[in-house]
């Protein structure tokens, strides 16, 4: 599923990432603003330090006190269960302790002395329910107060950014997505016609790369269109042109009298007849142009077809396969594969005889013989052959090969002793019933 949305995953990738790094930066850019902030409303405890310390020292009254605060807009909470509840459910904001130092002064007659009395000022600003306080304690006392000027911090600006940056992100990828959707549509239609159909159509509106592309592609199409439908025009025609003279040919030599001479005449005709066949069904198959109408059949049926179609004597192929064995293939050319591969077993076999087998799902046509000479890609070429005899083209492995890639087949040859073993064996193993 990746490789074949590649593109599309790597656009996603980019975008989570490029999120993600958006995000965090925001993040960051949050906390260091909310730690400056904080810090900021700290620096009045230095002034509310000094006010309490006054306070302590006797040199003010409370009510002083109070109005000494109320100038900085900082108010006691004197009512104990209000105390409670925010000191129990505050947030702790930052937190800060001081020493101050009182001088205690005692005179006598026989010893004059003087005290220094260490007080411990601890601060903690807290926050509940968008409102600042600040907690002051002593050795001695405790008082809390409300912050009613300063608000807490509110990152609306980060948010409006964050928010302007991710929707700005978002159409980015909502954009690539909506530009990448006709080059996926563009591949299906690329695999349509790799498969061989001829009516698909690539041109498409637009300007941008995409749309180039497509519309190459349909010019390029219609000329293969062009070539394929010309050459098999040409082909056809030809084909065509030559049975009519073969065809009176064979007339003709059925008037000569000289039986030796007449046989040789037949047989030049039977095989300029055979390879026209072949040519055709070369044409049929390259062309692309061919419908295969594959269905479920019993391998054994197709063997019995090819061997009637050889024309060989059932004596001369042994069968090992059970007849359960189904397979799905188009019956006509399958066959035809099947009895080029009898042809060629009993052909170069100096008992001339063959078998057919079976293993797992691979078909198995054996028989003794010399080894092949040279790799099995060298006799899938069309004209090649080992021994030339008067009876081959040199394209019976040749529409083999053609005909497996067709049934997601492969060709492949194994030496097992002295017998020559070709297998037919199966790119995706079709379901046995």
């Amino acid at each position: 599923m990746i490789k074949r949305n590649g593109v599309f995953f790597t656009v996603l990738f980019a975008f989570t990432v490029t999120l993600g790094s958006v995000s965090y930066t925001f993040f960051q850019l949050y906390q260091n603003n909310r730690a400056k902030h904080i810090d900021n409303l700290f620096t009045k405890y230095s002034l509310i330090s000094q006010i309490y310390h006054t306070f302590l020292l006797k040199q003010i009254s409370f009510p002083l006190l109070e109005a000494n605060l109320a100038i900085y807009d900082l108010y006691i909470i004197d009512k104990s269960s209000d105390f409670r509840q925010i000191t129990k459910y505050a947030t702790l904001l930052k937190e800060e302790g001081a020493q101050t130092v009182q001088v205690a002064q005692h005179i006598s007659i026989e010893a004059p002395y003087q005290n220094l009395i260490v007080n411990q000022i601890h601060v903690r600003m807290l926050e509940v329910n968008g409102k600042i306080y600040f907690w002051i304690q002593s050795d001695h006392n405790s008082i809390l107060l409300e912050d009613r000027k300063v608000q807490p911090y509110t990152p609306s600006t980060l948010i409006y950014a964050y928010a302007t940056i991710l929707i700005i992100l978002v159409f980015s990828f909502g954009l690539i997505v909506y530009k990448l959707a006709p080059l996926r549509r563009l591949r299906r239609q690329i695999a349509r016609f790799g498969e061989g159909d001829m009516g698909v159509r690539f041109h498409t509106n637009g300007t941008d790369e995409i749309a180039l592309i497509a519309n190459e592609l349909e010019n390029t199409q219609n000329k293969i269109r062009s070539l394929i439908e010309s050459r098999t025009l040409f082909l056809r025609n030809i084909m065509h042109e030559l049975k009519t003279p073969i065809a009176k040919g064979r007339i003709v030599t059925t008037m000569i009298d000289d039986e030796k001479q007449r046989g040789r005449f037949v047989s030049i005709f039977e095989r300029l007849e055979a390879l026209i066949g072949e040519f055709a069904l070369i044409e049929e198959i390259s062309s692309g142009n061919q419908y295969l109408e594959k269905k479920e059949y019993r391998l054994i049926d197709i063997i019995d077809g090819a061997i009637d179609s050889a024309m060989v004597e059932y004596s001369f192929v042994e069968i090992h396969i059970d007849a359960s064995v189904k397979i799905t293939v188009d019956y006509r050319l399958f066959m035809t594969a099947v009895k080029n591969m009898i042809d060629n077993a009993i052909k170069y076999s100096p008992e001339k005889k063959m078998s057919i087998s079976m293993e797992r799902d691979e078909i198995i046509f054996s028989n003794v013989g010399q080894p092949l000479k040279k790799p099995l890609h060298y006799y899938i070429e069309p004209f090649t052959k080992d021994q030339p005899t008067k009876d081959s083209f040199g394209l019976g492995l040749y529409i083999v090969d053609a005909i497996l890639r067709e049934h997601d087949y492969v060709l492949a040859y194994e030496r097992r002793r002295d017998v020559n073993c070709f297998i037919f064996v199966p790119i995706k193993p079709p379901k046995r019933k």
